[in-house]
């Protein structure tokens, strides 16, 4: 998205598993078969933020990304300032970028705190309610305030309309949504933490689209800005693209 681009942040990462023993290897294993070598394996770190009212369910999409779980209202007390979240995603075979995740408070209260993550930020999940009207007109005033906060840095914006499973309640028509989003020259997509609908694909088109505008160059790693790191790769080729490259390269 053209032009648009830490303060007492509690850290919540992803609950740690027992290990096993991974299968003809003297390497340990979590209960997915990942080893600890293969975790710590990723060419790029963004950071993203999740903005979005109060109760519009950013926690809940960020529980059920991170860990696999739906919280529910009952048992996901609101964000105090800012929290914190972390998980990798494959964009590609062998290609795995680390994300960051600050989940911020919706309430006016917190807003000096958020506002210092913006800058920071490479991507973010603009989230609204689409059984609650008011959290969908409040969308331009997030990004109103993103690009107060994120220059000179570019910040790519997708925008999810949650609750997707309470249909019968919908205050925000899907058409009217993605008009919003094309204005904005952002995505749009509806999402469902409590059933698990597209809470993966919304995390996982965001970071494809920052990607490619990373290969390209329009999105480069900076001093002083912690929105893109470079990652650690071993010295292996994770691409047919980067094998047939490096095939033409070899002397032998």
């Amino acid at each position: 998205m053209p032009g648009i681009g830490a303060v007492g942040a509690r850290c919540r990462h992803r609950p740690r598993r027992r290990p096993n023993q991974a299968k003809g290897s003297g390497q340990q294993a979590d209960g997915s078969g990942e080893t600890a070598m293969d975790a710590a394996i990723w060419i790029y770190q963004f950071r993203l933020i999740v903005l979005g009212d109060s109760t519009v369910g950013k926690s809940c999409l960020l529980h059920r990304f991170t860990e696999g779980r739906f919280p529910g209202p009952m048992h996901c007390d609101p964000t105090v300032g800012v929290d914190f979240f972390s998980r990798l995603v494959e964009i590609e075979p062998g290609k795995r970028i680390k994300l960051q995740l600050w989940d911020t408070a919706g309430q006016e209260r917190f807003r000096s705190i958020t506002r210092s993550y913006y800058r920071n930020s490479v991507g973010g999940l603009l989230v609204f309610d689409i059984t609650n009207r008011s959290s969908f007109e409040h969308v331009y005033d997030w990004l109103d305030e993103a690009k107060m906060h994120v220059q000179p840095f570019q910040i790519i914006f997708i925008l999810v309309g949650h609750k997707c499973d309470l249909e019968s309640e919908r205050q925000v028509t899907r058409e009217e949504a993605e008009e919003l989003a094309s204005a904005c020259s952002m995505k749009y997509i509806e999402t469902s933490a409590k059933e698990a609908t597209n809470v993966e694909e919304s995390f996982t088109i965001l970071t494809k689209d920052i990607y490619e505008l990373v290969k390209k160059g329009e999105i480069s790693i900076q001093d002083g800005w912690e929105g893109v790191k470079s990652g650690f790769v071993p010295n292996v080729v994770h691409s047919s693209e980067e094998a047939t490259s490096l095939g033409e390269q070899c002397p032998c």
